[in-house]
């Protein structure tokens, strides 16, 4: 469960940025699998909450818009935009 506090971010804020980043800086076709967003938050080390939220994705493959869509419908339907901040 997510640390809540409702006077600041928490410190992985902007950590799913980066991810989105790293992820279609690397990405030859525009386009990257759930499979390569969790080996990529791994490999990131992202907390146990933002891998839970990686874990939430439905299968398939992404382009930026739709991964970005999918995450922020995440961290929004569970509160946490605020906590972590949302992607882009």
């Amino acid at each position: 469960m997510p640390r809540i506090s409702p006077s600041q971010p928490s410190v992985e804020y902007g950590e799913l940025q980066k991810l989105v980043n790293d992820l279609y800086r690397e990405s030859a076709s525009g386009s990257v699998k759930r499979v390569d967003v969790v080996v990529r938050a791994e490999v990131n080390d992202l907390s146990p909450e933002l891998m839970e939220v990686i874990e939430l994705l439905p299968a398939g493959s992404y382009k930026r818009a739709r991964l970005c869509d999918q995450l922020n419908s995440i961290v929004t339907a569970h509160g946490w935009a605020f906590l972590y901040g949302t992607v882009e």
